[in-house]
């Protein structure tokens, strides 16, 4: 049985077999490390593919979690922020053929979550010419899973009115200039938002943040008030979502809010009116209540104060001067003093409007009557 096996090996000695390998044969050995490396592969495969699935459907959920939507309109708006990455600045796009402004809320600003919510109830159920319409809100989680909050509004393709009153110095600003009939139509278009927060709304508002960034211009140079966010709803005993009556931080801008807010009074109406006045200062005079020049002299009140009993030239906005050496030149004497006589008109309504009593300044329906009658001289 010996002889003529050749596959034999070890054995005794006296049966003279070649000795024994220790090592498999290749054949087996490659056959044996196949298996376990697809086998590898396969496992790993399958873990990634499960992984990959898991973080799908994870986002699937964080990307459209529930949102709000007013007037029904749809949110694609914030589909679409979301895949652009638009999560740090206010932007504009296109919806619907519609050029719209998307505000987008820095919400590690303090206060910034209740300052949107304050701007969605304070815009729900009112609607007017001169208010800024919004076409929708958001409430969204970004690509890196942190809050995400927009308020979408028609685009005012003019920007705002302390754009043109205080232009840039590159060229194209320096050709942008209202003149008189125009800041007067303003003017008259904010009292008319103002008289209708106050006094003709579903319920009365005191937008708290009257200024001229927060009035702005559409195609038609028609002036909408906006930015909500530090608006009250008056209620019977105080103002809805108010938690702190001391708290300057929902009392509007410096220069703008009304001294008696200072003391910590509650919000009223009268603050917008004061708030109102300097705007119409500051839109005759083309200067900002906090000019560098008011900080440690006279203040824009009493510099005005001081023009009216010495001569408003010297303190009216020179874009406006120039218009008035236009009609000496064109020895248009009348229409000199008539645009004379209206700018003593707007200033005084402005020094009324911003007396230091509340009780001692002039509602939203008479402002109008005395600006319509100023439009209709200028006219």
């Amino acid at each position: 049985m010996v002889e003529g096996n050749d596959k034999l090996c070890g054995g005794i000695p006296n049966l003279h077999l070649r000795p024994c390998s220790l090592q498999l044969p290749k054949e087996k050995h490659t056959f044996l490390v196949v298996p376990v490396v697809v086998s590898l592969i396969v496992i790993l495969a399958i873990i990634a593919i499960l992984y990959k699935l898991l973080t799908w459907y994870k986002k699937g959920k964080v990307k459209i979690p529930p949102t709000i939507s007013m007037h029904g309109h749809p949110l694609t708006i914030c589909w679409v922020l979301d895949r652009l990455g638009l999560f740090t600045k206010e932007s504009y796009m296109r919806e619907t053929a519609n050029l719209v402004a998307v505000k987008v809320l820095k919400l590690q600003i303090p206060r910034a979550l209740k300052s949107f919510l304050v701007e969605c109830e304070a815009l729900r159920n009112i609607r007017h010419r001169n208010l800024v319409k919004i076409v929708t809100v958001c409430s969204s989680i970004d690509n890196n899973g942190n809050d995400f909050k927009a308020i979408v509004y028609d685009f005012m393709p003019n920007g705002s009115l302390d754009g043109w009153l205080h232009p840039s110095t590159n060229d194209q600003a320096e050709h942008r200039h209202l003149n008189l009939l125009q800041r007067v139509m303003v003017l008259l278009d904010v009292a008319h938002a103002l008289d209708y927060l106050h006094c003709r709304g579903p319920a009365p508002v005191v937008h708290c943040d009257v200024e001229s960034s927060n009035v702005l211009l559409d195609a038609d140079m028609v002036a909408h008030v906006g930015d909500f966010g530090l608006a009250r709803i008056l209620v019977e005993g105080g103002s809805y979502l108010e938690q702190s009556t001391g708290s300057m931080a929902f009392r509007g801008t410096i220069g703008y809010a009304a001294p008696e807010y200072g003391a910590g009074n509650m919000l009223s109406t009268t603050g917008d009116i004061y708030s109102y006045g300097i705007l119409v200062l500051e839109t005759v005079t083309g200067n900002r209540p906090t000019n560098s020049k008011y900080r440690q002299g006279l203040s824009l009140r009493e510099c005005v104060e001081l023009a009216l009993q010495n001569g408003v030239i010297y303190v009216v906005d020179s874009r406006l001067c120039l218009d008035l050496e236009n009609d000496v030149q064109t020895n248009n004497d009348s229409s000199r003093k008539r645009k004379i006589d209206c700018l003593i008109l707007l200033l005084r309504l402005g020094m009324s409007c911003s007396q230091e009593m509340p009780a001692s300044r002039m509602p939203a329906g008479d402002i109008i009557k005395e600006l319509l009658a100023i439009k209709q001289s200028l006219s």
